[in-house]
């Protein structure tokens, strides 16, 4: 069998358009070498793995209908009609959790909005005087509870109550009440009652006075008229009390059951102002003053206070009744709370400055007299910004 492949077979390769015979050789169609000369562009290289049907040697003979594999590429399927349809999606509750998202931020907004604009509206006082005190370790927030509804006027209006709130830095928080008729100097007014010093001088001249009896630096003053006390106390719901006896005083119109109950603001202010009935007098008094106010403290770090509008009453009800020095920011108001709250627990102290006499007749009347050894060693401790020795002055 001959196995020399046929000149016709491979004549496509060779040939060129009008070299079939028909348009012989000429200058504009020269013929070509074997050698390369003349030669036409290389043919396209055949493409790997199965040929198609209808492509390579022999296709395109003449008479055979089909074209040669230079000519013409392989015909593709043409592509799909029509335009494609994108995936889309479910979205499911999107649209609830979106609303979700702007309630909380609406509402976290309210949260931080609300204080900020009452403080911004609410009375400030310079209660700082320029003379001060040697500076302390910790922090003292002198609280100053007036019979004055405005104190912004402190013309003949005298201080009910006096706390020291002393913040350590070792120990627990502490709410120290002085006696409003503690026998004590007042600097420029010789001695007289501690009340007295508001009247005489207002806020400064009290600042200056329990700094001169007690050689701590005050860092914060807050002031709260005490006949508009119960509108606070009712922002918050009321206060729990419990009575081992009925509790009834003409003076203070304190008429209270035996047992617990919760008091609302005018009865809260009738039971933390009672003394004449109370066997320990001013001291009994005291104590319940700072029943009162941690109380109240305990109160507003409660869930309950964060439903809007109790929120918002107490706070209207707190920046109008309750005046801050001017250097006061919210963020020290927040760490106020947060030890009134603490020292209405057990992780914190609540006691009364050591006193030796608390009937005592002086040239201003009836008056309380300090234990001055003991007096002088609490207040030492404390100016060392400790209070883990203050249990025996309980």
């Amino acid at each position: 069998m001959n196995d020399a492949p046929r000149r016709d077979d491979l004549d496509w390769l060779y040939r060129r358009d009008g070299q079939d015979g028909q348009n012989p050789p000429s200058a504009q169609n020269p013929p070509y070498a074997r050698d390369g000369r003349n030669a036409p562009e290389a043919p396209r290289a055949r493409p790997q793995g199965p040929v198609p049907s209808g492509y390579g040697p022999g296709a395109g003979r003449a008479g055979s209908g089909q074209p040669p594999v230079g000519d013409h590429p392989p015909v593709l399927p043409p592509p799909p009609t029509g335009r494609p349809v994108p995936h889309r999606r479910r979205r499911g509750g999107s649209g609830f959790g979106r609303v979700l998202v702007t309630l909380v931020a609406l509402y976290l907004a309210f949260l931080v909005a609300t204080p900020v604009y009452l403080l911004g509206r609410g009375g400030t006082l310079d209660a700082l005087p320029a003379q001060r005190a040697a500076d302390t370790p910790g922090r003292v927030v002198l609280l100053a509870g007036t019979d004055s509804r405005d104190s912004s006027t402190n013309s003949g209006s005298r201080t009910d109550t006096i706390m020291l709130l002393v913040m350590p830095t070792s120990g627990k928080p502490a709410l120290i009440s002085i006696p409003r008729d503690s026998y004590v100097t007042i600097p420029g007014h010789g001695k007289n009652k501690i009340n007295a010093a508001y009247a005489f001088g207002g806020p400064q001249l009290l600042v200056r006075t329990v700094e001169a009896n007690t050689g701590l630096r005050v860092d914060d003053y807050l002031e709260i008229g005490m006949t508009a006390f119960p509108r606070l106390v009712n922002s918050v719901g009321g206060v729990s009390v419990c009575l081992d006896k009925p509790m009834v005083d003409k003076d203070s119109h304190a008429n209270l059951p035996a047992g617990c109950q919760t008091l609302d603001g005018d009865q809260a202010l009738a039971y933390s102002r009672m003394r004449k009935s109370d066997p320990q007098g001013d001291i009994g008094r005291a104590k319940r003053q700072r029943e009162i106010v941690g109380k109240v403290a305990d109160r507003i770090t409660s869930p309950a206070m964060l439903l809007p509008w109790r929120y918002w009453q107490f706070w209207s009800a707190a920046t109008d009744l309750v005046h801050r020095d001017h250097n006061t920011s919210m963020l020290e108001l927040a760490r106020i709370g947060l030890g009134l709250r603490q020292t209405s627990g057990s992780s914190g102290l609540t006691l009364v400055v050591p006193l030796s006499n608390t009937n005592a007749q002086t040239p201003a009347g009836s008056s309380v007299l300090w234990d001055e050894a003991k007096a002088r060693a609490m207040f030492a401790q404390l100016a060392k910004g400790s209070t883990s020795g203050l249990q025996q002055y309980r």
